[in-house]
């Protein structure tokens, strides 16, 4: 299997990928590819001893795995340049949003092994979650994928059919997550702390609770009564989040979100 990586897109995901690869030492800088229409945005990682390119075709030929990471409304003219430089001895891997397997075998017509893959922007820090499914792929094939987005994070292999809604909980949730982290450094800022501190203190704190929970396998409910006591300061607050809606807002953004991309 040639482990050449062709990343078509170096936008803001096809370039974490490269970063989160080279950091985990998955690839070799030397064995990325990245391409762009503008290439001189590739600059800082050219330095690194990866290859940039502004050529689609030239990139797919000399590797193994192509990853598509352009946008989805691109995908039909991205593939059309492609489809003759791909040959069954390809593994090609989509991070596109929307776009599934069956859309891409029909623009490539030639039966090669197709994933699509859903990982979010912190793959940048080997910290993604990426969901995966897969089409005309061996089992050695599937582990090579799956290994390859396990070094840059945790990977679940999913049904294609919830495909969409692992967007909306493991890329979209990146931001709400953010906004959650936000939203607690501004309360910090109000009862006294100075910004900094307020945003390493709501940082390392969400980090922790994440923590928890992978590492233990416990339920977020059963946290929760570990940290609020009777009469206590943490069940006030959480008592009137709650009356503001603060979990029926959060479970009607992720409605939203997955209706908005059903409506695309």
């Amino acid at each position: 299997m040639n482990k050449k990586i062709a990343i078509i897109g170096g936008g803001n995901l096809g370039t974490a990928i490269a970063e989160g690869l080279i950091a985990s030492r998955f690839a070799k800088p030397a064995d990325i590819i990245i391409t762009k229409r503008n290439t001189s945005t590739l600059k800082p990682y050219e330095k690194k001893g990866v290859q940039v390119s502004g050529n689609n075709s030239d990139a797919v030929k000399k590797s193994g795995i192509v990853i598509l990471a352009v946008k989805p409304f691109q995908v039909q003219e991205v593939l059309e340049g492609i489809k003759k430089d791909l040959t069954g001895s390809h593994i090609l891997v989509s991070v596109l949003t929307g776009v599934m397997i069956k859309d891409i075998e029909e623009i490539v017509k030639k039966k090669l092994p197709v994933f699509r893959a859903m990982p979010n922007t912190a793959i940048a820090i080997r910290e993604s979650m990426t969901c995966l499914s897969s089409s005309n792929a061996t089992p050695e094939q599937v582990k090579y994928i799956n290994d390859l987005f396990c070094t840059v994070g945790k990977v679940v292999t999913i049904d294609e059919k919830l495909m969409d809604a692992a967007t909306v909980l493991g890329a979209c949730g990146t931001a709400y997550a953010m906004r959650y982290i936000r939203a607690n450094i501004q309360g910090g800022i109000e009862i006294g702390f100075d910004a900094l501190t307020a945003s390493l203190i709501a940082a390392q704190t969400v980090k922790g609770a994440a923590q928890l929970l992978l590492e233990k396998g416990s339920h977020p409910e059963y946290e929760i009564d570990k940290v609020t006591t009777p009469k206590g300061c943490t069940i006030a607050g959480l008592n009137e989040m709650e009356h503001r809606g603060f979990s029926s807002s959060l479970i009607k953004g992720v409605v939203a979100s997955y209706d908005k991309i059903l409506k695309s």
